[in-house]
């Protein structure tokens, strides 16, 4: 990961124009490619930010263009370095679920057919360079899913879906892949970027899928 604290003003060109005016920020640039743009204040939501697969390119007059595979762009105009450092984070672990995640998964793909008739199971904690996926499934026409499965869906597990999308597309084997993120509660901002991003949302009745009633789960 690269560290980067630099006066600095932002563009961002695509399905929208934005525009962030000249103010010392914070810029991450990760292993995966992602850059990202923070201030010193909203927690961990960036200002703005390109998500994998897109290139960095650092012109000699300071311009730096981040272009993503649809042509979007974000341009960053340094102004000033304050800090710039790299750091080797190594091979992350994951998200270590707490039980009811855990159990949550091991039960969808007990029956994976509440999602569709005809789909079946391909394999859980499906290996990836970034974590595992919770489940990877065919659907009734043979294509790919990856489902992501949260207690609670918000915002940083749709990212967290995004990204293993985005990696499992790159295989020719797998792709196309589609995403389903799936939990007992999905939050409205979670359920917007989520669609915004052409993933699928699932509530998951928790009791349901133990067998304790009929079977209740929806598909939005």
């Amino acid at each position: 990961m690269r560290l980067v604290i630099a006066r600095c003003s932002v563009d961002y060109a695509g399905r929208l124009s934005a525009h962030l005016p000249s103010a010392t920020r914070l810029l991450l640039i990760k292993a995966d490619g992602s850059v990202s743009v923070h201030a010193d204040d909203r927690a961990y939501k960036p200002l703005n930010w390109m998500s994998p697969p897109c290139a960095l390119k650092e012109g000699e007059d300071g311009i730096w263009t981040v272009t993503n595979k649809g042509g979007e762009q974000l341009i960053i105009t340094v102004e000033e370095i304050l800090h710039d450092s790299s750091h080797e984070l190594g091979v992350d672990p994951g998200l270590i679920k707490d039980g009811v995640e855990a159990h949550l998964q091991e039960l969808l793909a007990d029956r994976i057919e509440v999602l569709g008739e005809g789909w079946s199971l391909v394999r859980r904690e499906y290996p990836t360079a970034i974590g595992p996926v919770d489940i990877l499934c065919r659907d009734a026409g043979g294509g790919t899913v990856a489902v992501e499965i949260k207690r609670r869906g918000e915002i940083d597990g749709v990212e967290q879906l995004t990204r293993y999308l985005d990696l499992l597309n790159r295989d020719p084997l797998l792709a196309p892949v589609r995403g389903i993120f799936a939990a007992q509660e999905i939050k409205p901002q979670a359920r917007v970027l989520a669609t915004d991003r052409g993933i699928d949302c699932v509530t998951l009745d928790y009791d349901a899928l133990r067998g304790i009633e009929d079977q209740k789960l929806r598909l939005f």
